[in-house]
């Protein structure tokens, strides 16, 4: 039997199994046969796993003024901070596929499906990749006057000397900042006290307050406060040094081998989302990542935009799910 002689009704009984099989459900499928030509009407919901002030709220924020400008509504920044940025990246996952739920993703992501034991989505399958926005270096920073150490070695020496007490903070459990400091606590035989927050604001404000001595935050939220003096960066975790902290050496000038670990973010859609939607996000997005206006941008708060192909992103995730795998297994980060 040829295709043009199949029963119409047995082609759509096919269509509505296979989305079924692939967990889509029959409103999704027919949502995603059918996207509206013009598509959007009302305003987008940018979510951001982690609360306001951190790198990943601002890059969103930068981002979504923008994009209201060229897909003339407004695209909202709106917060949903909390587990790692797993809750985020779980509500967007479960949203209607229809273009007006995204998700400003990140490394974190990737790394949490190694460290967390039980996941209610899958970054991979329940997620459209859309585009990658920026790459930000993390960067290792004491509180400058609650910690002595001026350069890597001697923090070493005092981590050592303090075995178990010198407390380190993250952007939450499973965040690239949780898996730089078992890698560093590994390539230095030392044991720090890991102190999970639920992002970059909270974080920066303890750091500053001396709750915690130490991070290895992106660049962007301690940025100003390096500058003040109130914050002494030691190194970036990059192969590369930053642009914006030339004098700053990376963990590899300072003694320490094998780091090389940024932090990227990116944008996500649900995954049944129209490809005709996906298409036109990522090629409204990667014309305003690649403009001057948003370039300078990005390297006022220590950010390198990027921009590509949906299937980069997709690449990407794929590359480094299985790198950091390797990571945590070894650091024997792990969370129910």
């Amino acid at each position: 039997m040829t295709a043009a002689s199949f029963p119409q009704r047995h082609r759509r009984t096919v269509l509505r199994a296979a989305a079924l099989a692939l967990g889509l459900g029959a409103s999704a499928l027919a949502f995603a046969q059918q996207a509206p030509a013009n598509w959007p009407t009302r305003p987008i919901s940018l979510v951001v796993p982690f609360p306001a002030g951190g790198t990943t709220d601002v890059l969103a924020r930068a981002l979504a003024d923008k994009l209201s400008q060229s897909l003339g509504q407004p695209v909202v920044v709106e917060s949903k901070p909390g587990a790692g940025a797993t809750l985020g990246a779980d509500y967007v996952a479960k949203a209607k596929p229809d273009g007006y739920t995204l998700l400003m993703g990140a490394v974190h992501h990737t790394i949490a499906t190694s460290v967390y034991k039980k996941l209610p989505y899958d970054f991979q399958k329940d997620l459209a990749p859309i585009t990658v926005v920026a790459m930000v270096p993390n960067v290792l920073v004491i509180n400058a006057a609650n910690t002595p150490a001026k350069n890597v070695a001697e923090l070493v020496a005092l981590a050592k000397a303090e075995s178990g007490k010198l407390a380190y903070g993250s952007n939450g459990n499973g965040t690239a900042q949780h898996l730089i400091g078992t890698q560093f606590q590994s390539s230095t035989g030392t044991t720090l006290l890991h102190v999970p927050y639920k992002g970059s604001g909270p974080l920066t404000t303890d750091l500053l307050g001396g709750q915690v001595a130490m991070s290895f935050d992106t660049i962007t939220p301690v940025l100003q406060h390096i500058k003040s003096g109130k914050l002494r960066a030691l190194a970036v975790t990059t192969a590369r040094r930053s642009s914006v902290l030339p004098d700053v050496p990376t963990l590899e000038e300072a003694g320490l081998k094998g780091f090389d670990i940024g932090t990227w973010f990116g944008v996500l859609a649900p995954a049944a989302t129209p490809k005709e939607i996906v298409a036109r996000l990522n090629a409204e997005m990667v014309k305003i990542i690649h403009s001057p206006d948003f370039a300078q941008r990005m390297q006022a708060i220590g950010a390198e935009p990027l921009g590509g192909t949906q299937e980069e992103m997709a690449r990407q995730i794929r590359e480094e799910t299985a790198r950091f795998a390797k990571l945590v297994k070894e650091g024997g980060v792990a969370i129910d």
